[in-house]
């Protein structure tokens, strides 16, 4: 993309009352958006959707200038950018029909992993909530998983330094423009970031700051992720309305569980119990259900005489040697082991070669 195409880009994007969606719906038709800002107002009612309070600031002069303003400021700051019908957008963003039609980026990662997730929660997170996200995030590692986050307070900023810390890509979504960061707190987390993922956001440096912006960065943490995790949520809360856009683009959400008590559970809760979202305790809950396939990115080790297994390892493999293959939740019940923990323990059996997954979560001896 050109930098007329930019600027025209950047034009549509600060009419009010446009809107990506309608956006979309121009481009459309009529291919690309220089033309559509050529196009004069009568032929533009005639397309599905836009009506004249749409059109109500359309031929305002001060768009394109505004717009040069903030192309001279993505230029001056090195800022990477891409557009809906660019390659280099994130893919699974391209089907969310209120997707950005501009994204903006700083840092060094793409948006070419195979496997991305959000993780989301409240920013009161709780010392079981930290845990959960250094066990889960270390455990999903070795399969070299895109963490996505918002960067702001609680288990947003603790996923991404788990990420960090674990070697993994990272992305932080942000709810302003790139002129600024987030909380300041975080400010010390900025360069290690940018050298091991990116932040992104639609916002230009010129917008206001508002609390609402959130509400708008959610649909993005939602969409560009292959599954949404909600770790620890109060009944109301900005990771909920990330969750419900999740569903809404028909994309996996999972919740971790928490005491019936815990007002930063309650959220993760309902969800739940709302079938809203699936429950899981560990990273091998979401590798089942995602149906990852661990082999390609795995070497096991390879099948031996003498692997050395635990006692519950040991327990698993008698009973898989004597029934053949079995579904994951009969081999907890047939082993007196909760789900979670056989699905740990079955992850590490396989990468030890001694299993291997089938359809329909079942498993047999390798």
């Amino acid at each position: 993309m050109n930098q007329e195409q930019l600027h025209a880009f950047l034009t549509l994007q600060r009419i009010p009352n446009l809107g990506d969606t309608s956006i979309k719906r121009l481009i459309n038709r009529f291919e690309t958006p220089r033309k559509v800002l050529d196009q004069k107002k009568q032929v533009l009612l005639e397309v599905d959707g836009i009506g004249a309070h749409k059109l109500k600031e359309f031929y305002n002069k001060n768009h394109a200038l505004e717009a040069e303003k903030e192309l001279r400021f993505i230029e001056q700051n090195n800022i990477s950018y891409s557009s809906y019908l660019d390659s280099e957008y994130p893919e699974r963003l391209k089907h969310c029909i209120d997707g950005p039609i501009l994204l903006f980026k700083r840092g060094t990662s793409n948006y070419e992993a195979k496997r991305v997730i959000s993780i989301v929660g409240t920013r009161k997170v709780t010392t079981y909530g930290i845990e959960f996200i250094k066990r889960f995030i270390e455990d999903l590692a070795p399969l070299n998983p895109l963490i996505v986050s918002g960067f702001a307070y609680g288990v947003d900023i603790n996923a991404h330094r788990a990420a960090l810390d674990c070697g993994l890509e990272t992305h932080a979504v942000l709810a302003h423009g790139l002129n600024q960061i987030y909380p300041k707190i975080h400010q010390k987390h900025v360069k290690s970031l940018e050298g091991q993922g990116a932040f992104i956001t639609d916002f230009w440096s010129s917008d206001n700051f508002d609390r609402t912006n959130f509400l708008r960065r959610n649909r993005i943490i939602a969409g560009i992720s292959e599954a949404t995790v909600v770790i620890e949520s109060a009944d109301k809360g900005g990771s909920l309305v990330t969750a419900d856009i999740a569903n809404s683009y028909n994309r996996d959400v999972f919740a971790v569980p928490g005491r019936p008590d815990d007002l930063q559970s309650l959220g993760c809760n309902n969800l739940i119990k709302s079938q809203q979202a699936q429950l899981i305790t560990c990273a091998a809950d979401l590798i089942y259900m995602l149906n990852w396939n661990i082999e390609n990115t795995f070497k096991p080790v390879q099948k031996q005489l003498f692997v050395s297994l635990s006692a519950e390892e040991e327990s698993v493999f008698n009973f898989l040697e004597k029934k053949g293959k079995e579904q994951l939740d009969l081999i907890a019940l047939n082993c007196n082991m909760p789900t979670f923990k056989i699905a740990s323990i079955l992850l590490n059996m396989e990468l030890k070669g001694v299993v291997r997954p089938l359809p329909g979560k079942q498993f047999e001896l390798a």
